[in-house]
Parts: C-alpha cells; sequence; structure tokens
C-alpha cells in the first residue's frame, strides 16, 4: 500500500460492507417519498381502502398524502427502511465482489457475465433472508392510510409494528412474501449490479470516462433503468402480498392470477414511473455515494496503518 492513492487501494470487504449500507442509508433518505408514492400505486385498486382514494401520478401521489394524511406521510416506514438497508444493502452490495471472486475460478483474470449474474443472484438471495421482516414492515406503514392524527393506527411505531405482526400472524407474517422478494431482488441485483459492473468496466476500459463521478451517475442510471424494467412485475406482486390482510390470498402465484383476472396484465407495472423515478434516482445517490465512502474509509484505514 505504500505510495499507493486511497482510489488505488482495492477497498477491503469490511470498507464494502459499511460503505453500502450507509450509502444505501442516505439515498432512502433521499428518496423515500418516491418509494412511498411506487407502494400506494401499486396497491390502488387492490381493496375498498385502496380505492377509496384515487392517486394520479408521482407528484400527484405525494400530494394527495400530504393533503389527506399530514406532511410527514411519504416517509411512513422510515425507520424499517433505514434498518431494511443497513442489514440489506451492505449483503448484497457490499458482499457481491467478495462472492464473484468466489464464483470466478482460479487464474481466471476474466468476470464472465454469468459469474455476475450468479454472484447477483447470491448476494440478493442472502440479503432477502437477513432483511425480510423489516421489509414486511416498511411496506405495512407505507401501505396505511390514515385520515388524520385523530384516525386508528394499526401500529404506534416500528417496534411495535414488529411485535403485533409476530403476534397477531405468527412469527412467520415476518418472512411473509419471502419467495416473491428472494426472485424480486435475485432479478433487481442481477439488473443493478451487473449492469453497473459491466457499464462501469466498458467505459473505463475504452477510456471513455475516468473513474470519477459521471463514470459513476451513467453506471448507476443505466442500472436504475434495467432493474425498473425486469422487476416492476415481480414488485407489484411482493408488494401486494406482503400488505395483505391473512387469507386474502392462498400464495404469490394466487395474488398473480387474481392481479391478471380483476385488473389485466398492465397491472404488473402499476407505480412503474415512480419505481423508475426511485430506482434510478436512487441508484445514482446510492452508488456515487458509495464510491466515494470507500475511498474515504480506505484513507482513514491508511491513515491508521501509517507509522508516521
Amino acid at each position: 500500500m505504500v505510495g499507493l492513492k486511497p482510489s488505488e487501494v482495492p477497498p477491503t470487504t469490511a470498507v464494502k460492507f459499511l460503505g453500502a449500507g450507509t450509502a444505501a442509508c442516505f439515498a432512502d433518505l433521499l428518496t423515500f417519498p418516491l418509494d412511498t408514492a411506487k407502494v400506494r400505486l401499486q396497491i390502488q385498486g387492490e381493496n375498498q381502502a385502496a380505492r377509496s382514494t384515487q392517486y394520479r401520478g408521482v407528484l400527484g401521489t405525494i400530494l394527495t398524502m400530504v393533503r389527506t394524511e399530514g406532511p410527514r406521510s411519504p416517509y411512513k416506514g422510515l425507520v424499517a427502511g433505514l434498518q431494511r438497508q443497513m442489514s440489506f444493502a451492505s449483503v448484497r452490495i457490499g458482499l457481491y465482489d467478495s462472492v464473484k471472486q468466489f464464483y470466478t475460478p482460479k487464474g481466471s483474470d476474466h468476470c464472465s457475465v454469468t459469474t455476475r449474474i450468479l454472484a447477483g443472484c447470491t448476494t440478493g438471495a442472502m440479503a432477502v433472508t437477513c432483511a425480510q421482516p423489516t421489509d414486511v414492515v416498511k411496506i405495512r406503514f407505507q401501505a396505511s392510510m390514515h385520515a388524520g392524527p385523530g384516525s386508528n393506527r394499526k401500529y404506534s411505531g416500528t417496534m411495535d409494528a414488529y411485535r403485533t405482526i409476530a403476534r397477531e400472524e405468527g412469527v412467520r407474517g415476518l418472512w411473509k412474501g419471502t419467495l416473491p422478494n428472494i426472485v424480486r431482488n435475485a432479478i433487481i441485483n442481477c439488473a443493478e449490479m451487473v449492469t453497473y459492473d459491466i457499464i462501469k468496466e466498458k467505459l473505463l476500459n475504452y477510456h471513455l470516462l475516468t473513474d470519477n463521478f459521471p463514470c459513476h451517475f451513467v453506471s448507476a442510471f443505466g442500472a436504475g433503468f434495467c432493474a425498473t424494467v425486469v422487476a416492476s412485475p415481480v414488485d407489484v406482486v411482493k408488494t401486494r402480498y406482503m400488505n395483505s390482510p391473512p387469507g386474502q390470498y392462498r400464495s404469490p402465484f394466487d395474488c398473480m392470477l387474481k392481479m391478471v383476472s380483476q385488473e389485466g396484465p398492465t397491472a404488473f407495472y402499476k407505480g412503474f414511473t415512480p419505481s423508475f423515478l426511485r430506482l434510478g434516482a436512487w441508484n445514482v445517490v446510492m452508488f456515487v455515494t458509495y464510491e466515494q465512502l470507500k475511498r474515504a474509509l480506505m484513507k482513514v484505514q491508511m491513515l491508521r496503518e501509517s507509522p508516521f
């Protein structure tokens, strides 16, 4: 490491793990209202409560929520969302390079697309297994509709939500929708990480951009668009199934069939615009922050290891 700049020193797994979780939390803070709008649009038409309020577009959804539920409503579930990112993004993004190296044959200096996809699927599934309860609670808060301060609230807070779900639906209720969530996040992780990885690699290899903000921005934007296109149908099914009361759907597959029969195939792309705005913005903020955090953390580590 002597004589190397922080940007030239490969970050350790611990640095990637911590950096990914922190960057994801920062991205969530900035884009959470878009995620809440996406959830509201996805469940619209699902039940009587969702039909009582009509949402139109991303901005219209956020404004309607602020008008009918108060200015803090777009940030419902933020605490669970941040808990989710620290346990979720740290694994699926922070461990991606390590798992990719694990799948790469020894002696090979090239990483194939298949290896990257395997790494994305693996870390995506691992992350869901760790963070599923936080995702369930986040979606329950985002989907809940209250008419104002005096209305009845099912959960008094984040920890109360965990306890209430476990008490009323069993511990398995906290892992409700794990299968569609694993499928969704395997798809999203592959689309995000593999696309980001490949775009960044090509931009650097062909000397189109250097390893700085423009390169990270272009790579992250492309990753967000690809992830939204391929994952939107699974995301809608996951959101509806995790938000549903006990007995409404027998399985995620039953949820999918009822959506098609009652609302048509276009239901799979409900909330696509906020999904893209959210994922696109989230990816840009997260990856740009992540790259900078890795350099900053490596600089701190180098300074601590320096004998001077």
